[in-house]
């Protein structure tokens, strides 16, 4: 099935602001930037496991266990700092 990507702020200058996929699915979040990382770098470097990063799907915030349908939104971003 196929799913939209998009990365803003730091992710989006390293990897542009939206890309298509294709994945087995249904699949989590987890399991769908798993396989972004696997692609190896720049994703890898960027989605990596030990950097905290936000997701949203559909464009409503949600944990990495949540299920991806077909024909979604899926979203990456950094955590919002305040100063």
């Amino acid at each position: 099935m196929r799913i939209r990507l998009r990365y803003f702020a730091s992710l989006r200058e390293a990897l542009g602001s939206e890309e298509t996929l294709e994945i087995d699915g249904p699949a989590s979040v987890a399991a769908v930037r798993d396989q972004l990382i696997a692609r190896g770098d720049p994703h890898a470097g960027v989605l990596a496991r030990g950097r905290p990063l936000r997701s949203a799907l559909n464009q409503v915030l949600c944990p990495e266990s949540t299920l991806v349908d077909e024909g979604a939104e899926l979203a990456f971003f950094p955590p919002v700092t305040g100063g």
